[in-house]
């Protein structure tokens, strides 16, 4: 009887872990299909924004620098669900948006030297 039983929760508690894994592979299937359905939703308001000279520099500049491709194209994004683009854009209008992103995004470096004294034999006196 006790090998049955242990048979019995081995084989239920298997079912368990295979409905818990199951459901984990559902979900990141949703993510992913949530995912997919963003980035067409992006590119359908990129396509009706845009123009086409300006769509293949913004493509251009995603193969170079995705971040900063990424950056505009949230902005146009935001501007268009706002209304705040009248018409579409023109690859002259995207260079000046690249111009204010760039801008917004300019980081600046600054290098500082700390020099230590340690071994400098200047400092000595000789005798």
């Amino acid at each position: 009887m006790a090998d049955d039983e242990l048979e019995a929760i081995r084989r239920q508690r298997m079912s368990e872990l295979q409905a818990k894994h199951g459901n984990g592979s559902n979900d990141q299937q949703g993510q992913q299909e949530a995912k997919q359905r963003d980035t067409e939703m992006r590119h359908s308001i990129l396509a009706q924004v845009l123009d086409q000279s300006a769509r293949g520099r913004l493509n251009n500049l995603a193969m170079v620098k995705p971040d900063k491709a990424q950056a505009v194209e949230n902005y146009l994004i935001q501007m268009a669900r706002y209304g705040k683009l009248a018409g579409k854009i023109t690859e002259s209008g995207l260079i000046e948006i690249l111009e204010k992103v760039s801008q917004q995004t300019d980081k600046t470096t600054k290098v500082t030297f700390n020099r230590r004294r340690v071994m400098d034999s200047d400092d000595e006196e000789e005798d």
